[in-house]
């Protein structure tokens, strides 16, 4: 009688780290590389500060117990924002319900007090005007749109960068943009924001 054969696992060292390509992998030092973009990505899908917190736990933890595990030791990052993808989508399913992801994120995200007795008050008060009115178009738009435009500029990536981090092609990336810019646009002139403000 045959013994089953037992399912393929992946190569670890002799205290259960894995190893890719035949070479162990620190997870500490790598999660804490990619922790920053992690966190933009997971906060544009989940839109709350303690629920980043709890998603980036469970990356860390699927990515050491590499349920589905990287083949290709080069492709890291991309398989960390699929990895981070999956969580987001697990955690909301969880909750039970979908979340205004933009909307939060502007409520949570308004400019600190600071010392505005050197700043002329026409002056800030126009530009926390445009500022809201920005919020507001971001929330109208969906959430791999304002994923792309937030990596984009809050992190400064090239199109290669996007590229490498999200697992596609830098053509895709710039379509993506470009239909992103396109629609924000559209939504600031909405909002009589001018396209020069834009």
């Amino acid at each position: 009688m045959t013994q089953p054969r037992p399912r393929d696992k992946p190569e670890t060292d002799e205290d259960g780290t894995p190893k890719v390509g035949g070479r162990r992998i620190d997870w500490q030092q790598v999660l804490a590389e990619h922790e920053r973009w992690l966190r933009t990505v997971i906060y544009t899908r989940v839109g709350e500060p303690q629920a980043v917190e709890e998603v980036l736990q469970e990356v860390s933890l699927a990515a050491v117990r590499q349920k589905a595990p990287i083949s290709d030791p080069t492709k890291v990052s991309a398989w960390l924002y699929r990895l981070a993808v999956m969580q987001t989508l697990l955690y909301r399913r969880k909750q039970g319900r979908r979340r205004k992801l933009i909307d939060r994120y502007a409520e949570r995200n308004r400019p600190r007090e600071s010392d505005n007795r050197r700043q002329n008050p026409l002056d800030w008060l126009l530009s926390e005007e445009r500022r809201e009115k920005v919020r507001t178009a971001l929330k109208q738009l969906s959430r791999r749109d304002a994923e792309i435009l937030l990596l984009k500029y809050t992190e400064d990536w090239s199109y290669r960068e996007l590229a490498d981090h999200l697992g596609v092609s830098e053509s895709a990336v710039e379509a993506r943009l470009h239909r992103a810019r396109g629609r924000l646009r559209a939504e600031l002139a909405a909002h009589d924001v001018v396209a020069a403000d834009a």
